[in-house]
């Protein structure tokens, strides 16, 4: 199934949706990547990897069950994530670019991670009501 990638489309269809997990941020090596990979099925499972030249960036639930977000490499703020549920295509041209300006504009950072049916938006946690009302109006 391929997404959609007419931006007008793609804009009218955003459907963002804030979930209600706290996330963290957290820069580890192979052998902990590896060993966080393994702990598959739980409610606390990381949320993504990203291999980067520098090392792993693992993006971890905060939360009593996972303290591997709360050590020391964890990003200094707790985020939320907000999903767009609208299924743009890898092709599609614009959609970062007009979520990153919506946010911008209101002086909101904003960390995108595409999957192959969706976009996720992490942004601050004290922030994330207002990020979602921008990208719903």
């Amino acid at each position: 199934m391929s997404g959609i990638t007419d931006l007008e489309t793609l804009l009218a269809s955003l459907d963002p949706v804030l979930c209600p997990a706290r996330y963290a941020f957290r820069s580890c090596g192979k052998e902990e990547a590896s060993a966080l990979m393994a702990a598959d099925g739980n409610d606390e499972e990381p949320f993504a990897f990203i291999r980067e030249e520098e090392g792993w960036t693992v993006i971890l639930p905060l939360g009593e069950n996972h303290p591997a977000a709360e050590a020391d490499s964890a990003s200094a703020a707790a985020m939320k994530r907000i999903t767009l549920n609208v299924h743009s295509s890898l092709e599609a041209v614009g959609l970062t670019a007009h979520v990153s300006r919506v946010l911008a504009g209101r002086n909101i950072s904003a960390n995108v991670v595409a999957g192959f049916y969706h976009d996720h938006i992490f942004v601050p946690e004290d922030r994330a009501e207002e990020a979602l009302a921008a990208l719903t109006t």
